[in-house]
């Protein structure tokens, strides 16, 4: 098995879309106007929106509702980041801070209110793991 994407869904699929691009730095690749991906050299961000729920099961997404997710993106340098971000992004939940863990993490909140959190291994051990995790 292999974890491949997660799935966003919005009631403003351009507006998602749009931050998302800014904040990574990655341009998404639109296969109808209410489905997008973002994709990065280990999985994808796709954005859909609330037309795509009943293919699955209708009412089995609600748009801005997530309170149990993070969606997170490993970055060079989470400082560099988070002054690139200011002026941008609108609700930033902590600023650059070590987590015990070893990473210096950058949470925020998407247009939608999910969490994000952009992170940099700074430790031994943190930089270690995300080193090891990179090669084939």
């Amino acid at each position: 098995m292999d974890f491949v994407s997660i799935r966003i869904i919005t009631g403003d699929v351009a507006r998602l879309v749009d931050f998302y691009e800014r904040a990574t730095g990655v341009a998404a690749n639109w296969a109808t106007e209410d489905f997008a991906e973002l994709r990065t050299a280990s999985a994808v961000l796709a954005i859909a929106g609330t037309r795509t729920v009943p293919l699955f099961a209708p009412g089995a997404a609600r748009p801005a509702d997530n309170h149990s997710v993070i969606i997170e993106f490993l970055v060079d340098d989470v400082d560099r980041v988070h002054r690139n971000l200011s002026g941008f992004v609108e609700d930033f939940v902590q600023t650059p801070t070590t987590m015990p863990w070893g990473n210096r993490s950058l949470l925020f909140r998407d247009p939608d209110g999910n969490l994000v959190n952009f992170f940099t291994p700074v430790t031994s051990t943190a930089v270690a793991k995300f080193a090891a995790r990179a090669t084939p």
